[in-house]
């Protein structure tokens, strides 16, 4: 049993999931009587048997069965083990989609520094629903909404106040604060959304005082371009406020629209073997700890 080696195990898994040597060696790029051999030695090695080949269709005897679980289980442990032993020189990117955490952003990416100085930090904006989550361009994101993805898994972090965003000249920047209601009333621009990760919804505002018209962006750049240049308004969380400020754009307190809720996400299998650092690093910085 000392003599066995990794390959032994992949040839025998291998035949247990193609059924025949043909297809297992295809499956492992070799020859047939290459894992033939391979099978043989094996068995040798293990003393017993452990493939029946009385048919043209091969099956694993008992023993076969036995050891290709903990075989499997041996595999998959030395794989997630080169993935994190991959992850660990690599930056953990972190993803956002319109802001990370406001005004608590520099002190998260200062804090981590000083505490994990040999695992750099990537911030990574990514214009869709999971910010990179579930393409695996990012491992640990900061959403405004709660994605659909069952693979991904999300926390409320705390809740930020909704501002409206706002052309320079805008009868109501001059304001301290706004009223959903005067955002709409007697006003032609249509509010700018973007569908996938956006927070504002005409349906924020009462029934009969809904923004007439509505307008499509693809990203927060996007969205703060058209609002300067007069061809709509927003409706923003106080994180976006704080992360982006815009030539040409306004952002006022809305007095009466419901709180957004910042979230932290990851994938339910994490990416980086120091992801659960950063979720406690992050839950640290918005707790004042």
């Amino acid at each position: 049993m000392d003599d066995v080696e990794l390959r032994h195990l992949r040839a025998l898994s291998a035949v247990a999931e193609a059924g025949t040597v043909t297809a297992a060696a295809a499956r492992l790029h070799m020859t047939q009587p290459a894992l033939s051999r391979t099978l043989v030695q094996l068995e040798a090695r293990v003393g017993v048997r452990l493939v029946e080949r009385s048919t043209r269709h091969l099956a694993l005897t008992a023993a076969g069965t036995t050891l290709l679980g903990h075989g499997r289980a041996i595999l998959a442990h030395l794989d997630a083990a080169l993935a994190d032993t991959r992850a660990v020189s690599r930056p953990l990117r972190l993803g956002y989609t319109c802001a990370v955490l406001g005004q608590q952003t520099v002190p998260l990416l200062r804090s981590w520094r000083r505490t994990h100085p040999h695992t750099a930090l990537e911030v990574v904006r990514q214009d869709n629903s999971t910010a990179g989550l579930a393409t695996g361009d990012t491992d640990v994101a900061v959403l405004r909404t709660v994605p659909a993805d069952p693979r991904i898994r999300t926390e409320a972090l705390y809740t930020e106040d909704r501002v409206a965003t706002l052309p320079d000249d805008h009868p109501l920047v001059g304001r301290d604060r706004v009223l959903l209601a005067e955002l709409t009333a007697g006003q032609d621009l249509p509010l700018a959304l973007w569908p996938d990760t956006g927070t504002a919804s005409p349906d924020l505002w009462p029934s009969g005082q809904r923004p007439a018209r509505t307008v499509e962006v693809g990203n927060v750049d996007e969205w703060l371009n058209l609002i300067a240049a007069g061809g709509a308004f927003g409706l923003g969380a106080a994180g976006t406020a704080e992360s982006h400020g815009h030539p040409g754009v306004r952002f006022v307190p809305v007095s009466d629209a419901p709180a957004a809720t910042v979230y932290l996400a990851r994938p339910a299998h994490p990416t980086h073997p120091r992801t659960e650092e950063f979720l406690a690093a992050v839950r640290d910085v918005v707790s004042g700890g």
